[in-house]
């Protein structure tokens, strides 16, 4: 931090101020306003600075950008928010030396200790006869004037005033009694005392607002020497006391309704006095919630389309257009600066502005930003939020009937669970099922998004009783004479269920098992074809995403009751082939099903939902533009949040931390590791030529057609990490000088940390998963192993019997099993290891997090301890971080990036040197 008061007390940070704000900020570090400023230190060496300057809570966060530089950013409650005289006077302050020194030491001075030489009053004590005047009053007079002088025609052009007629000027008086005078920053004399003072203070205030005069102007002064010859009696010229918007501010259109809204109440509490002409303009409509005149008409397919107004001096306005061009700019940004309570300015075509409650503004535009799209209209979902949000009447039916299942949703009792259920729901479990029951009775569709060993299968079966169940009720319900009548039973429609090849056996057993009265057919294998006319009759129909895009054309002939996606993010790619063929069936409701339904990216979740809901997120485009890219590229927490808050209706979400208190605890360590001489100087040799490759490949293709030949560089570089002997001498690029040697004991640092840290593992008697990207990694894993006469199983693509291997780990005592990460990421239960190791990192947290929950799942009676071995300033130590980006991204939405190929700057972090 030693850098940090000399950069303060240089010029450098200057220019992240306005001008005008410089001189205001040093006058107000002169002066005993910042009692309570103090200084902490982080541990990333960041700094933050805290005041309350003029009843104005500050902030100030700075960091270091190199060794002498830093850069920050700052947050005040003034009206002006960010980089305002209050920020600048902190800043001022805290970088004289002596109380830089002080903060250090963390201490501060009592409020009322005399001030050192460097902090000397900003202006000298008053002679008596002002000490002795009395206290003004302050008056401020708006009113439009004609530009009647030379220096007024002036003053307008440089103002690049349109119009040259009239002008709006504010002209403050200092009343004593039944006397005043013009306040002005020129000396002039009056035939009474003056207290100099409270008026020098007066004028700080206007200042403050945004008020400046051709005398506060350097630009401007000359003028003033213009309008002092037409002043025969030596007074103050009347262009020195007319005050108008500070140029650098903002333009008069919108200063002036700001004026109104906010300067005058401030002015008003400090006891000025204001008068404003009728005929000054930029009038201020204060808008309550009542004031909103908005309807929901319903258009034929059950969505709707919303209108709003409002009255404005008896004429109605369409307000719908004003809302949408703000979210066009940065409102949403700034209304997130604003407490709740405040008022926020919506200027109209005419220089007039409404006054809207922030909240009420903030809660409509969220809601605006996401439900209008041009090409969509609302979908009974956003119709019924945005009727409560705006507490519009409606008389639409349907809407009326949403808006009351979802109220009664709250209030109602639990279902039973159906008869033919042969399991003790847990609790959450049983609200899981209640819910997906919820969403079916009011037509919607939506995501069980459960950790991973939860029990969303069980959840789900208990779903397809329930409906079978209440189909079977209702033609109970229909008598003989209501049949003779022409009223016919409830068609039976069976559900389909599609999960991943190595879990469709899991649903046929899971479904055997807790739910025996569902007639059950699996579509699996080459002789298939011979069960599918026996589609209509079963219960429950389960077969594969694979065999899903070659039998869509038959599937897409039945009619079901639930089509259901395991494991949905295998949706993810809406342009995908398997996601086409999964939006063509037809059921009466949807469900996905899926502990990461946001593994990389938002579109993941875009693609899910337009199975789901088809155009209830808009199109992908519009999409991105409004949620996708604020989120990922700028954080924006606000339009985060307002995603999650309209999907929360369709997302139920539950982690192991929420609902499964008897879990033991997860401890992630992460192990950094140093390569050996040999294999840093193979990587960087790798390094450089592949680096050229790919930039050259960028250069002649673009990006998005060099996919190949990043992701064979990055290959080659993460296989070095792991062993050199992954990459093979005919597979190195043709330019590198070095080859992986011949094979010697121990030619790869993270296999002789690995092997390492397994004899600590082994004499602890831990039970080990190992997961790798390379099935010639666990070989090599293999061979050490067999050296060492370690018991070991071993799981990849090719393995014969999952079942077998599993259920052997399980119930011995081989204290290690070694797992691709491609063939162990689901459908495994593997409780019986209190251990996993992750061998070398991939994009995915998600995959990742998947491998780790083989372990750490419902069942698992032991902590569970995760161990990452990264090499240090490799790609793998930048996927790493990568990840870490990637899990927030998810958890943030989810809790209420296809990283294929990397982007640019991803590209050149993941590229660059071993430090």
């Amino acid at each position: 931090m030693s850098s940090l008061q000399p950069y303060l007390a240089g010029q450098s940070w200057f220019h992240r101020f306005d001008d005008h704000v410089l001189p205001l900020g040093k006058k107000l570090a002169k002066k005993p306003l910042l009692p309570d400023l103090t200084l902490e230190e982080s541990e990333d060496r960041s700094v933050q600075l805290t005041a309350t300057c003029e009843g104005n809570q500050v902030e100030v966060n700075l960091w270091p950008e190199d060794a002498e530089q830093w850069d920050f950013d700052t947050l005040c409650d003034c009206d002006h928010a960010h980089n305002c005289l209050h920020a600048a006077a902190v800043l001022f302050l805290t970088g004289k030396p002596n109380t830089f020194s002080r903060l250090q030491r963390g201490s501060t001075p009592a409020p009322n200790s005399s001030l050192s030489e460097e902090e000397e009053p900003s202006h000298p004590p008053l002679p008596a006869t002002q000490q002795e005047a009395a206290e003004p009053a302050f008056h401020l007079h708006l009113t439009p004037e004609p530009v009647a002088s030379k220096t007024t025609r002036l003053l307008m052009q440089a103002l690049r005033q349109q119009d040259h007629e009239t002008w709006l000027v504010a002209r403050p008086t200092a009343h004593y009694g039944s006397q005043q005078c013009p306040l002005s920053s020129l000396p002039h004399e009056a035939p009474f005392p003056r207290n100099k003072g409270r008026e020098r203070q007066a004028l700080e205030q206007l200042t403050t607002l945004g008020l400046t005069s051709i005398a506060a102007q350097p630009s401007f002064r000359f003028m003033l020497g213009m309008a002092a010859k037409d002043q025969k009696d030596g007074t103050l010229p009347s262009e020195a006391s007319a005050f108008f918007p500070e140029p650098y501010h903002s333009t008069p259109d919108l200063y002036w309704p700001w004026f109104r809204a906010t300067a005058i109440p401030k002015l008003e509490a400090a006891g000025w006095t204001i008068t404003v002409e009728p005929d000054f303009g930029h009038y201020l409509y204060e808008v309550s919630s009542n004031d909103f005149n908005a309807s929901l008409d319903e258009i034929p397919g059950g969505w709707f389309t919303l209108s709003v107004g409002f009255d404005v001096d008896g004429e109605s306005l369409d307000l719908l257009p004003i809302l949408l061009k703000l979210l066009e700019g940065d409102t949403l940004d700034l209304l997130a600066t604003k407490a709740p309570d405040a008022r926020h300015l919506v200027y109209l075509p005419n220089g007039s502005a409404l006054h809207l409650p922030v909240d009420r503004l903030r809660q409509i535009l969220n809601h605006l930003s996401v439900v209008l799209d041009p090409e969509f209209p609302l979908h009974p979902l956003d119709a019924a939020a945005i009727a409560e949000e705006l507490d519009i009447k409606t008389t639409a039916p349907a809407l009326k009937k949403l808006r009351q299942n979802l109220s009664q949703r709250k209030k109602s009792a639990q279902k039973a669970p159906p008869e033919g259920l042969q399991a003790d729901l847990r609790p959450y479990q049983q609200i899981g099922f209640e819910w997906m029951a919820t969403l079916a009775d009011n037509d919607l569709h939506g995501i069980l998004a459960d950790d991973m060993g939860l029990g969303k299968t069980i959840q789900t079966l208990t779903l397809l009783l329930h409906a079978k169940a209440a189909t079977n009720d209702s033609n109970k319900s229909i008598n003989l004479k209501e049949e003779e009548e022409g009223t016919s039973v409830l068609a039976h429609k069976p559900s389909l269920v599609i999960a991943p090849t190595s879990v469709v056996p899991n649903w046929a057993a899971e479904a055997k098992k807790f739910a025996p009265s569902l007639r059950v057919l699996t579509l699996s294998g080459p002789k298939r074809a011979k069960a599918y006319p026996a589609i209509p009759h079963a219960d429950l129909v389960i077969t594969s995403f694979a065999l899903l895009q070659r039998d869509i054309e038959k599937l897409k002939k039945h009619s079901f009751q639930f089509a259901i996606l395991d494991e949905a993010q295998l949706i993810k790619n809406p342009q995908a082939k398997v996601s086409i063929a999964a939006r063509q069936l037809q059921a009466q409701h949807r469900l996905c099903l899926s502990g990461t339904p946001v593994e990389n990216n938002l579109t993941e979740l875009w693609s899910l939902f337009h199975f789901l809901i088809p155009g209830f997120l808009g199109d992908l485009n519009a999409f991105r533009t409004r949620y996708q890219n604020p989120i990922e590229k700028d954080e924006n927490l606000e339009r985060r949040d307002a995603l999650r808050a309209r999907l929360a209706p369709l997302i139920l979400r539950r982690t192991k931390d929420e609902v499964a208190k008897d879990l033991p605890p997860k401890t992630i360590l992460v192990h950094p590791i140093e390569l050996t001489t040999a294999q840093k100087d193979l990587y960087e040799s790798v390094r450089v030529t592949m680096d050229k490759r790919v930039r050259d490949a960028i250069a002649e293709r673009g990006i998005a057609q060099s996919q190949i030949t990043i992701l064979d560089a990055l290959l080659k570089l993460r296989q070095i990490c792991c062993h050199p002997h992954l990459v093979s001498e005919e597979n190195l690029p043709p330019s590198t000088e070095l080859k992986p040697q011949k094979p010697d004991p121990q030619p790869s640092a993270k296999l002789t940390y690995l092997l390492d840290l397994l004899d600590i593992l082994f004499a602890e008697k831990r039970r080990v998963l190992l997961f790798s990207q390379f099935t010639t990694m666990l070989s090599l894993i293999e061979q050490e192993l067999i050296k060492r006469k370690v018991r070991y199983l071993k799981l990849t693509g090719s393995s014969q019997d999952r079942g077998g291997l599993v259920k052997q780990f399980q119930e011995s005592e081989i204290p290690i099993f070694l797992i691709s990460l491609k063939a162990g990421g689901t459908g495994l239960n593997l409780t019986a290891a209190d251990t996993v190791i992750h061998y070398d990192p991939w994009w995915n947290p998600a995959a990742e997090a998947q491998a780790t929950d083989r372990a750490y799942r419902i069942g698992q009676t032991k902590p569970v301890f995760v161990h990452k071995l990264l090499c240090q300033n490799t790609v793998e130590d930048r996927i790493h971080r990568l990840q870490h980006q990637k899990a927030q991204l998810a958890d943030s939405i989810l809790s209420a990036a296809s990283q294929g190929v990397p982007d640019s700057k991803t590209l050149s972090q993941l590229l660059a040197p071993v430090e």
